[in-house]
Order: C-alpha cells, then sequence, then structure tokens
C-alpha cells in the first residue's frame, strides 16, 4: 500500500512538473523586450498574422476606438482579428516608444492610409508572463 502511494505520489509530481515545463515553452513571447511585443502587435494589426494572439493580450485586456466609442475586451478584440486573418492593410505603419518606466511601456503605432491615419495608443504590461498588452486606443486624427 506504502509503495503504491509512493508511485502515485511520484506520478502526479512528474504529471505536474512536465505540463508546467511544457506551458513554459508554449509561449514565444515570454522573454522578448517590449518592442517586439509591439511589432507582433503591429503585425496581427496590419497583416492579420494571428499566430501569436493568444500569446500578445493580457486577460485584462481593453481595447476602445475614441472616435465613436466602440469598445472591446479580449475576447471580442482576437474574434476581430481572427475575422481579418490574412488581410493587409495598404498603409505605411510605424510604431515609436513613447515611454518605458519598469513593467509599463507606452508606445505611439501608426498607419497612414491614402486618405486617413489610424492611430493606436498601446500600454504594455510586464508580468509573470512577459509584456502584454494591455491596452489599445485608437484614433483616427484629422488630416490638416
Amino acid at each position: 500500500m506504502r509503495t503504491t502511494l509512493k508511485t502515485i505520489a511520484a506520478a502526479l509530481i512528474m504529471v505536474t512538473s512536465l505540463s508546467s515545463f511544457a506551458s513554459e515553452k508554449a509561449n514565444p513571447l515570454k522573454n522578448v523586450e517590449s518592442d517586439m511585443i509591439i511589432g507582433s502587435y503591429m503585425e496581427a494589426v496590419t497583416v492579420g498574422s494571428i499566430d501569436l494572439n493568444k500569446f500578445l493580450f493580457a486577460d485584462d485586456f481593453q481595447y476602445s476606438n475614441v472616435n465613436n466609442n466602440d469598445r472591446a475586451g479580449k475576447k471580442e478584440y482576437i474574434k476581430h482579428l481572427k475575422a481579418n486573418k490574412g488581410m493587409q492593410y495598404d498603409c505605411e505603419s510605424s510604431y515609436e516608444i513613447l515611454s518605458q518606466d519598469g513593467k509599463v511601456c507606452v508606445a505611439k503605432a501608426t498607419m497612414a492610409f491614402d486618405n486617413f491615419t489610424r492611430v493606436d495608443y498601446i500600454t504594455l504590461n510586464q508580468g509573470k508572463d512577459g509584456w502584454k498588452v494591455s491596452k489599445v486606443e485608437t484614433t483616427y486624427p484629422e488630416k490638416i
């Protein structure tokens, strides 16, 4: 009986350690810098690359479009990106990190189309799973 309990305990420990080892390897964005996360976000938005979406966004992610008051959480936003999988925007895109202090980063992404410009203000937070996009605010400034 004692041997059986030891065997079951050893099996449980092995399964737990293997599953936690596997989950650590599963997140390719865990140990990358904030600019790589912003670049991955830009790929998701501008060229429809959805491969890293489940690692890219924080669980409490919030999206808002300040021009029309649209709002979405993580599930809704990823669903939107999946619906646009492979769709490539015809725009010039760039981003810049506005501020990075400790575990918070704020960036500005600009997508310049022929007739309008889209600007995303992106907030990232760094936690135990690395940098995650926690908030995106989109605006469409008028051209002068």
